[in-house]
């Protein structure tokens, strides 16, 4: 059962690796702002054809050994897990290479053919925009802290009757291997990193909410359509991973507070099932999102806007590496990324880093304090 849900993370990272290139903005590549007509330019194809074929001999090596490795019973079921937790990331590592490489040739490329320089470049609002947006309310976010908070009462009326030794980690055949002493902090762990989880949800889909809507001046239709997409999608993919983990979270706790309660087979399945979802989940974001204003639209959208001189502000000043956004006169926290599909923070907007760093370091210091 491991070695599927490795296998099918490392299939599912791979894909998305080799398509990045083609789902982001048409006017964004590798992190660099182009303008709407150049999009199709040879050179820029060209780096983005060479760039998913590289991924994918890097993503056949790395799979083809991880099923070689799965047929030597000598290596053992820890260091398999090992290796096929490592490969994502060495995938994950190669495509980050390989973009900062193309980054530079495509900012090379840019001032070599001086684009930008005779186009009129302007900022679009629309306001009936915000009448379409389709984002859940942040509301709903809290609405799985009542589970984790039923959770936090019962393991305390529990408490007493827990024994001594509190299970970590659960064996491929369900059985724990793993212990730990029992504390407060031991029992009641698992609910109250979901309740920061859910309350960072909640601030995450706040601030999404109100960051603006960018709209490219070269391609008003198409943009505002993959903007109003990215927001409404993500807006659910990230409340279903909150209900996701909070049931995660909840099986857990409740198998840890009735021993036995749940069957070794079931301790296997649920694991795998949410990965299962939260990777469909996923990939039917960026089909949604990445199917417009990009490469696998399939055609240039032939409105007024994409046939004039004029573009949205050139705002490559604003992203460090084309990955870091830093723009103090931005009042949005979130921003779409330059490359895949979701958002990034504005690293000059300080209550990010509330939203984010702190509920994660927060996890992070309960999680290494049991």
């Amino acid at each position: 059962m491991e070695f599927a849900i490795l296998l099918i993370t490392i299939l599912f990272v791979s894909l998305f690796q080799i398509a990045v290139p083609f789902f982001v903005k048409r006017t964004v590549v590798f992190g660099v702002t182009i303008p709407y007509e150049e999009a199709r330019h040879p050179k820029v194809m060209h780096y983005k054809k060479l760039y998913a074929i590289i991924t994918a001999i890097v993503s056949l090596i790395a799979i083809t050994g991880f099923f070689i490795w799965n047929q030597d019973t000598t290596l053992g079921e820890t260091k398999l897990v090992l290796i096929g937790s490592l490969i994502p990331f060495v995938i994950l590592i190669t495509g980050l290479t390989l973009y900062f490489y193309f980054h530079y040739k495509m900012t090379k490329l840019k001032k070599e053919q001086k684009w930008f320089g005779e186009i009129k470049q302007v900022r679009v609002a629309d306001l009936e925009a915000r009448s379409k947006d389709e984002m859940l309310a942040s509301t709903f976010h809290l609405i799985p802290a009542v589970i984790s908070v039923t959770l936090i009462i019962l393991s305390m009326n529990l408490f007493d009757q827990l024994p001594n030794q509190i299970p970590t980690h659960w064996g491929p055949d369900g059985t724990p291997d793993a212990f730990t002493d029992k504390s407060w902090l031991s029992v009641l762990s698992l609910p109250i990193i979901s309740l920061v989880f859910q309350f960072m949800f909640f601030g995450i889909n706040l601030f999404t909410k109100q960051s603006g809507i960018k709209i490219n001046a070269g391609n008003v239709k198409s943009s505002k359509l993959r903007q109003l997409r990215l927001r409404k999608y993500t807006s659910w993919f990230l409340f279903l991973t909150n209900i996701l983990m909070t049931l995660l979270f909840a099986f857990l706790q409740l198998n840890l507070l009735y021993e036995d309660l749940f069957s070794g087979s079931l301790l296997l399945l649920v694991p795998f099932g949410f990965t299962a979802i939260i990777l469909a989940g996923a990939l039917i974001l960026a089909i949604k999102v990445g199917s417009v204003d990009s490469d696998f639209e399939g055609k240039v959208i032939d409105d007024q806007s994409a046939n004039s001189k004029t573009e949205s502000v050139d705002e490559d000043k604003y992203w460090k590496g084309g990955l870091i956004y830093f723009n103090p006169n931005d009042p949005s926290i979130f921003v779409e990324k330059r490359f895949g599909i979701g958002w990034t923070l504005n690293f000059a907007n300080p209550i990010g880093y509330f939203v984010v760093l702190v509920p994660i370091a927060l996890i992070l210091i309960l999680s290494f304090s049991i």
